[in-house]
């Protein structure tokens, strides 16, 4: 489960400043944290403001290339299958996260596809207009490690509690 933070709507034109994922398993405590130094002299002061972090901290954050290296050495070493890729808002999430791996590192682990939380939800309960959001135990803080856990927590429940077929 993956959730970013970004200072603009797209990655290359806009940055990544910070990512965060957990990997989904009953106990929920390999957790990898990422925060990314601009690639970009744009940015959108409300998006940046979301992150909860300042233009000149975000120019004290590490060098992309860095972070995305060790983000694949997390997965490599915590995923014992394919990765799958799983976000609250994947058509944003992933773009960047995509986007960063194939300029960076020239491969993404992840392959070509990614999974919507949100519509897997509403297909559960087959109302498009249901929300999950009532089922995360960590509050939403816009911190990407404390979001993707709440994320993570919803799925554990869609599996144990709603029959979710998934395979931990």
């Amino acid at each position: 489960m993956t959730d970013i933070e970004s200072d603009g709507p797209i990655p290359g034109d806009y940055s990544m400043i910070s990512f965060g994922a957990i990997l989904v398993d009953e106990q929920l405590d390999k957790t990898f944290y990422g925060k990314l130094k601009p690639i970009s002299d744009k940015f959108i002061p409300e998006a940046l403001a979301v992150s909860g972090h300042s233009r000149n901290e975000t120019l004290e954050f590490d060098d992309p290339k860095k972070v995305m290296t060790e983000f694949l050495e997390w997965i490599n070493e915590n995923c014992k299958d394919r990765p799958i890729f799983i976000s609250d808002n994947n058509g944003f999430d992933w773009m960047f996260i995509c986007w960063y791996f194939h300029h960076f590192i020239g491969t993404n682990p992840f392959g070509f596809s990614s999974q919507n939380l949100g519509s897997l939800y509403k297909g559960m309960v087959k109302d498009t207009f249901k929300t999950f959001k009532h089922l995360r135990k960590t509050k939403h803080t816009h911190n990407p490690v404390d979001d993707a856990k709440g994320n993570a927590e919803v799925l554990l429940t869609m599996k144990n509690e709603y029959g979710l077929k998934i395979k931990l």
